[in-house]
């Protein structure tokens, strides 16, 4: 909510991709004709309003069944201090131009907005819980979790290792200038041994509204380059990553290492190799791990996979890397094979596995291809 009018416009209404951590695997509260849950944040500092409507409840004396506790439910997320009218809630708002940032800015860029027909600036910024009012404010911006990612839960946060990176968009009203808040990125900070960190991205979010326009690569490249700096830094990685967030951390590491030399056509036409590993490690805090899948797509857009050869040599290439965890899998059934089966019967299982693994091999090749192409896609228009 950035103006008093957008509590009744449904084009500023977003709902939940998730709510089995609320309401239990089925996401079904019972008892309730016509409910409607109502969450309201103001854009910037995140001040909620909470109501619930419904038509009609079940009643425990009449129809011998109590509805569920929607409001304790809901509660049990949100701080407490959030509105419960909307005077209160419009009052608010008033005050709205006060908010600031936390933290130190790390990056401006732009984004042009069809709609309206202008570019329209974000920023991002570092904070911490020493800030002044980022403790409350990061209280009701973590409600966003729950509804949108699967597993999610809330962080510990007089843990000081923890990082915090957030996005503004930046707006006018009334001739003042606003931020609005547009989603968030923590880091928690492992200590490797003996004087080196390895940050972890723990939860990644961009609120619904700002998907799609790469604000999440903007964050994430950010945060990255914010690390890169730092000589206690040894390399970044992600707990438990997204499909999706394997994806954006492809386009934003081959955007970052595509111009040092060690990727260059030519030597990456003759393979992998520990100059590479080394390089991305060391200016850009890159693992192995995440370097190779890198070398990977940066040969594909340098190979002509029109040339017969050069496909070939590119597809045993990456299948060398793909066919590992088949290997060890094929050992350990032909060790069990031999103490359960005659021989002429673990032959001819070997034969049937080793066709089906060759498949699977070869569909996981082509999915990674087709992956790898999206990712040079959205590289070319960058």
């Amino acid at each position: 909510v950035r103006f008093p009018e957008d509590l009744e416009d449904d084009n500023t209404t977003f709902n939940p991709e998730y709510s089995h951590q609320v309401f239990g695997d089925d996401e079904v509260a019972f008892g309730y004709k016509g409910l409607k849950i109502l969450l309201y944040y103001i854009a910037g500092n995140l001040s909620t309003f909470f109501r619930i409507e419904y038509t009609s409840k079940v009643n425990e004396k009449f129809d011998c069944v109590e509805a569920d506790d929607v409001e304790s439910k809901i509660r049990e997320i949100i701080p407490p201090g959030f509105c419960t009218n909307t005077d209160d809630f419009v009052s608010l708002l008033e005050k709205e131009v006060n908010f600031k940032p936390f933290g130190m800015l790390l990056h401006t860029y732009s984004v042009h907005n069809e709609e309206a027909g202008e570019d329209i600036t974000y920023q991002i910024y570092k904070a911490d819980m020493t800030c002044p009012g980022f403790r409350e404010y990061h209280e009701r911006l973590q409600t966003f979790l729950m509804w949108f990612i699967e597993t999610a839960s809330f962080i510990d946060v007089d843990d000081e290792r923890w990082n915090y990176f957030l996005v503004f968009e930046k707006y006018n009203k009334d001739g003042a200038t606003l931020f609005a808040t547009v989603g968030y990125m923590t880091v928690y900070n492992y200590y490797v041994y003996p004087d080196k960190t390895r940050p972890r991205v723990s939860q990644m979010l961009i609120l619904p509204p700002f998907q799609g326009e790469g604000h999440g690569a903007q964050l994430l490249e950010t945060v990255h380059r914010y690390y890169m700096s730092s000589p206690t830094v040894l390399d970044i990685t992600a707990e438990d990553p997204s499909e999706n967030y394997v994806k954006l951390r492809d386009f934003v590491l081959v955007k970052l290492c595509q111009d040092l030399l060690c990727f260059s056509p030519v030597k990456l036409m003759q393979g992998f190799s520990q100059e590479m590993v080394t390089e991305a490690q060391q200016k850009l805090k890159i693992n192995k791990q995440h370097t190779r899948r890198v070398y990977e797509i940066l040969r594909l857009r340098a190979t002509n996979m029109g040339d017969a050869e050069q496909s070939r040599s590119y597809r045993l290439d990456v299948k060398r890397r793909l066919i590992g965890p088949y290997k060890k899998k094929q050992r350990e059934l032909a060790k069990m094979r031999r103490c359960l089966r005659p021989e002429e019967m673990t032959n001819q299982l070997n034969q049937i596995d080793l066709n089906m693994q060759r498949e699977q091999l070869e569909e996981s090749f082509q999915q990674l291809v087709s992956d790898y192409r999206r990712v040079l896609e959205r590289l070319a228009q960058a």
